[in-house]
């Protein structure tokens, strides 16, 4: 780190141990001018202080994106404003779905440094999109206070303490961007992001995976209880100890039946608003899913073509073995469960998309009445884990 004022703890860059460059911060006065840092494509984030006026929150602060440090970039969307020289709270952000990857989490862990060094012992965010996508981020640079009840349920009303706790960023010679903090967190590598499945005691979904294996750290694709390929190994520290080569799979696509796809939507649909509920089946139906080769993902999409890695389909058939109906069906479920969390991002922002092209009045009846859920939702899904289990 390098402070231009160790009293006041005012950082101006921060380095990684390879010496790449992460934050600089520019100050005027007391006031913060211009932040830029680096995401882990190693393009730039720029953060404009005090951009403009106006609803919703007053004053905001704007983002920008540029491929170089010095270039002035494309503006993204902006935050609500903050005092950067005295961080007292967690901004609420106009437009997350506008951000480049990893970038929320990116300034989530410059708000953290800042308060830290200015020695808050907790922020809270009091905005109104208190998510768990949101959540799941802050636990990465943030530690929460013991809550009484579920933490996730303390957070959406707002009564979640959050105790600044930085993650430090390591980019390797390999092109990887390590998280550290105590252990291995996260790893970035070929625009994947992979996760620890817990975090602070709380689960969350990780079929891209750090784990640990002995005493190196491994990322793997996961599923079905079990690591499907190994990707990349690390030691303990993070740095890259080896880039794993893929090992052999079946060369051939073979075609799933359009109920598995119906499945899906029904998974998705019963685990999202229910305004979405008949954009997202309608978007899972147009798909068109198959088990195909691929290399470092479980899943690849294209349109409206949905590619499933022939690795799984191998794991899944290997559980269909067993000679209990009941752990088969299990199995398939699992699976089926798996894909829809995987297609579940790009599955919502169709629909999101689709009913934004609504007229206003009709948005509206959606949000105040959303239809009830789907009456054929378990039969569909029924029917898409048995096409599944023959496929397998």
């Amino acid at each position: 780190m390098c402070y231009a004022d160790a009293a006041r703890r005012r950082r101006l860059l921060e380095l990684d141990r390879h010496g790449t460059l992460l934050l600089a911060l520019r100050w005027h006065d007391h006031t913060l001018a211009d932040a830029r840092v680096r995401l882990p494509d190693r393009s730039w984030l720029r953060v404009e202080p005090q951009a403009e006026t106006g609803a919703p929150w007053g004053r905001s602060d704007r983002l920008w994106h540029a491929g170089t440090l010095e270039a002035r970039g494309d503006a993204l969307t902006r935050f609500e404003a903050l005092d950067w020289t005295d961080v007292d709270r967690i901004p609420t952000l106009a437009e997350p779905a506008r951000l480049p990857a990893g970038a929320g989490a990116t300034v989530l862990n410059v708000i953290s440094s800042l308060a830290r060094d200015q020695g808050r012992s907790s922020l809270r965010y009091t905005g109104p999109y208190p998510t768990e996508q949101l959540f799941t981020t802050l636990l990465d640079s943030f530690d929460y206070d013991v809550a009484p009840d579920d933490p996730l349920v303390a957070f959406m009303r707002g009564a979640l303490a959050w105790r600044p706790a930085p993650h430090e960023r390591v980019f390797t010679p390999e092109a990887a961007c390590v998280y550290l903090r105590d252990r291995v967190e996260k790893v970035v590598w070929r625009s994947r992001a992979y996760h620890r499945p817990d975090v602070q005691g709380v689960g969350r979904h990780a079929a891209y995976r750090v784990r640990d294996v002995g005493k190196r750290v491994v990322c793997s694709l996961w599923a079905l209880g079990t690591a499907v390929e190994d990707i990349l190994e690390l030691t303990e520290v993070g740095d890259v100890v080896r880039i794993i080569e893929p090992p052999w799979q079946p060369t051939e696509r073979r075609a799933l039946a359009a109920e598995v796809a119906d499945g899906i939507g029904a998974i998705v649909a019963a685990t999202s608003v229910p305004a979405l509920g008949p954009a997202l089946r309608a978007a899972a139906h147009r798909l068109t899913l198959a088990w195909a080769p691929l290399h470092g993902e479980l899943v690849a999409m294209s349109g409206d073509t949905v590619c499933l890695s022939n690795r799984l389909r191998a794991v899944l058939a290997q559980s269909l073995t067993s000679p209990s109906d009941d752990a088969g069906r299990g199995a398939a479920l699992a699976a089926l469960t798996e894909v829809a969390l995987l297609l579940g991002d790009a599955l919502r922002a169709r629909a999101q998309a689709q009913v934004a092209a609504l007229p206003e009045s009709e948005q509206r009846a959606l949000l105040e009445a959303p239809p009830p859920p789907a009456p054929h939702t378990a039969q569909a899904i029924t029917t898409a884990v048995a096409a599944l289990a023959a496929s397998g």
